[in-house]
């Protein structure tokens, strides 16, 4: 049986272990949305996970959702991450990028005036957003035509080049947690009349689809994985038939030899539940990565199972730089201070102690 510490391979990238570290936006870019040190070292000291998965990343300009939220729309910001990609490397690890449109979650304010775009005209009314002007209300997004999307494929597809210059290893298409593409795919916020992109299932992953395709064509099927949140209401997202919704994605992604499907299990504000990894595992041939809420022993039961391949580990990595080790031996793990998670500087987020010798 296969444990959190067997090797994985994800295409032609063999992973050490299979403690992954999640994408966890930490809002620690500098000015321009630029990379800096202080990532890098971040980083750097979570390497010993299997995989890194670095934070969602603005593929265009002009859709940023969290203020200080990195990009790689820049030369700048290709610079400031090659920063990052080789102290990952020289500590030995493995890292992807996650290639991210904020859709209606993006702000005005945080865009230089200009109106977000989503799927439909829904905007968010479960939060608030951070701006230089404190938090604000959401605002309706502006609808994008079916004529626009184009442009947003092509922008991934830019992202996904420039990735590659940055010096990762691949990169994970976000389509979860209530940002563009999973506006697009979930029909709580895709309602859209009339339209290849809106209706049917198979018209709402449409755009999820050729997004996957573009970037395919950029890094090769086996350096592409995908996240999905099908239960998750965070955004004021919602679907009337998930498990509809992902059996048949689970089938649909097996066109694409992907490195693997990265699944969101739960919603954190427990207003939809179901089993959404069941119906995954039996329709999609794949590597399944599986996320939220799992600790140690329930991370080692599953794999031991076979119902997934590895676990994406957010929170505790976040204040266990070194996860892999404190699970080995059954060490007592640090708690996260959720204070600082969007805080600016090193507190929260590089001072949290390592296990001592």
């Amino acid at each position: 049986m296969p444990t959190l510490f067997d090797p994985l391979a994800l295409g032609t990238l063999t992973l050490p272990n299979r403690i992954l570290m999640a994408p966890l936006t930490r809002c620690r870019a500098e000015e321009g949305h630029i990379p800096g040190a202080l990532m890098a070292e971040h980083y750097a000291q979570r390497a010993r996970a299997g995989l890194l998965i670095a934070e969602a990343t603005m593929v265009m300009e002009g859709n940023s959702a969290f203020w200080r939220e990195p990009g790689i729309y820049s030369e700048a910001q290709i610079t400031g991450w090659q920063q990052t990609t080789r102290a990952v490397h020289a500590a030995g690890g493995r890292i992807f990028l996650q290639l991210w449109h904020g859709g209606r979650a993006c702000h005005p304010l945080l865009n230089h005036g200009q109106q977000p775009v989503g799927a439909s005209a829904i905007a968010i009314t479960n939060d608030e957003v951070h701006t230089p002007e404190g938090k604000k209300a959401y605002v309706v997004p502006r609808v994008l035509e079916d004529a626009e999307l184009p442009s947003i494929v092509a922008g991934f597809k830019q992202a996904a080049i420039h990735a590659q210059k940055a010096g990762f290893d691949g990169v994970e298409v976000h389509g979860a947690n209530g940002y563009l593409l999973d506006q697009f795919l979930r029909d709580g916020t895709n309602q859209r009349q009339n339209s290849l992109y809106g209706g049917s299932i198979a018209n709402r992953a449409r755009l999820l689809l050729e997004v996957i395709e573009t970037v395919c064509e950029v890094w090769g099927h086996d350096r592409v994985g995908v996240r999905i949140s099908p239960l998750n209401s965070f955004n004021s997202m919602q679907d009337s038939d998930p498990i509809g919704l992902v059996t048949w994605l689970a089938h649909r992604l097996n066109d694409y030899p992907l490195a693997y499907l990265h699944v969101m299990r739960r919603d954190m504000f427990q207003q939809q539940t179901g089993d959404v990894l069941t119906p995954i595992r039996a329709n999609y041939r794949g590597i399944l990565i599986s996320n939220m809420g799992y600790g140690a022993d329930e991370a080692t039961e599953a794999i031991a199972s076979g119902a997934i391949d590895a676990i994406a580990f957010g929170v505790p990595f976040l204040a266990n730089l070194d996860l892999p080790a404190r699970f080995r031996l059954g060490a007592p793990l640090n708690q996260a201070d959720p204070t600082t998670f969007y805080s600016p500087g090193r507190a929260g987020y590089n001072d949290y102690p390592a296990l001592s010798a």
